[in-house]
């Protein structure tokens, strides 16, 4: 399993591109997918993984000091 602060950081990392997407691809069109839309689903995703890394944070055991 992955550590808490791995989760945390891809989920900044895709809140941060999802942002990009949403403020700078208002321009550009695409046949399929509105660039704009696929930022806030990014920045959803994003949160609720960094949310999932702080879950997982808070309920991990103590580590004893060595």
């Amino acid at each position: 399993m992955r550590s808490p602060v791995k989760i945390m950081l891809a989920g900044a990392a895709t809140f941060v591109v999802g942002l990009l997407s949403w403020l700078f691809t208002g321009d550009v069109e695409t046949p399929v997918f509105n660039l704009q839309k696929v930022g806030v689903v990014l920045m959803v995703i994003g949160g609720l993984e960094f949310l999932w890394g702080l879950y997982q944070a808070a309920r991990a055991p103590a580590r004893p000091d060595d």
